[in-house]
């Protein structure tokens, strides 16, 4: 009887703190997770290999840092008041973050105020907004780009003769620098010759047309140099179909599937390479950080590379070239 008196308060403790387990139990069972951070990713356009490389790039961020992705983007890289009202719909949205690659330098600058006036940090990719409340860029360095890209006609031309640039946007920033570079690179040699400087809207028929209406009118043409993906393929469609491969070299932007196949058929000689596999998954990354309050740095140049048919199948060219083949 004693014995069973003495071992009452101590079963009662037991059970007590067995209640209390159970009860902590429930509540931690009943505690809802944490929510995972929603980003906004704005494009420049939903069409090209190069853009369909940089959704690559921040699905793959997206999947490692655990949060989710909306993709929006107008058909056309001209539309900048198309982009500009996906920009609102991100920015009414709600989002933690929002990706950005900027249609137009000036005009993207208020929306992106905005977003970051409510507390939503913006992460500039490829190209460059006029707005100091922008985290971060992540891109190319373009001016560099466009010496790049004289550097190779030089090599590939020489020193003299008439060449033609086929830009894509009069005014756009991403078109200035790489512009820019470019000339103040063939200006070291005075008896190259600039004798066109066309822009094809980001349109390939454009820029097909343009580049038979130059050859037409200086059939002394030695060079051409296209400075965006979209041109690109239009200059060599235009060479290819006046039979003119043997003699007019052309250096272009980018390295689609398309112009990797022109370039080992001898139509474009040299292409300028970014890393857009790299732009989409930095962005991203660097716009889960700020999203959480940690600072991120206010430029990364992800490179630039200059492939030919002699250093196109090198392996570390090949990782550039193809990023999402293991």
């Amino acid at each position: 009887m004693d014995k069973t008196m003495k071992l009452g308060p101590l079963i009662f403790a037991i059970l007590a703190a067995a209640v209390s387990m159970s009860s902590c139990m429930r509540n931690t069972e009943t505690t809802p997770t944490e929510k995972k951070k929603h980003l906004e990713v704005v494009l420049r356009s939903q069409n090209g290999d190069y853009w369909k490389t940089v959704k690559m790039g921040a699905e793959v961020a997206a999947k490692e840092f655990d949060v989710t992705l909306d993709f929006r983007a107008p058909d056309d890289e001209g539309d900048v008041k198309g982009q500009i009202a996906l920009m609102e719909q991100s920015v009414q949205s709600g989002p933690d973050a929002i990706v950005l690659a900027a249609n137009d330098y000036k005009d993207l600058s208020g929306v992106v105020n905005d977003a970051e006036g409510r507390g939503i940090p913006v992460v500039a990719i490829d190209s460059e907004v006029e707005s100091t409340k922008a985290r971060s860029f992540i891109g190319a360095n373009n001016y560099e780009a466009g010496q790049l890209a004289g550097q190779q006609l030089i090599k590939l031309a020489g020193t003299k003769g008439n060449i033609a640039i086929v830009s894509f946007k009069q005014g756009e920033r991403n078109t200035e620098l790489r512009e820019q570079g470019l000339l103040d690179e063939i200006s070291k040699y005075p008896a190259i010759k600039v004798i066109a400087k066309v822009y094809s809207m980001t349109d390939r028929g454009t820029a097909d047309q343009l580049t038979q209406g130059i050859i037409e009118k200086y059939p002394h043409l030695d060079g051409i140099v296209a400075l965006n993906e979209i041109s690109s393929i239009g200059v060599a469609d235009a060479i290819q179909r006046m039979n003119l491969q043997d003699k007019v070299k052309i250096i272009t932007f980018d390295s689609t599937s398309e112009e990797l196949e022109l370039l080992q058929e001898g139509v474009i000689q040299a292409t300028i390479i970014q890393n857009p596999f790299s732009i989409g998954y930095l962005g991203v990354k660097n716009a889960v950080e700020a999203s959480r309050g940690k600072k991120i740095p206010g430029r990364v140049d992800t490179g630039i590379k200059a492939i030919d048919l002699n250093n196109m199948f090198w392996s570390d060219n090949q990782k550039l070239l193809f990023p999402f083949i293991k």
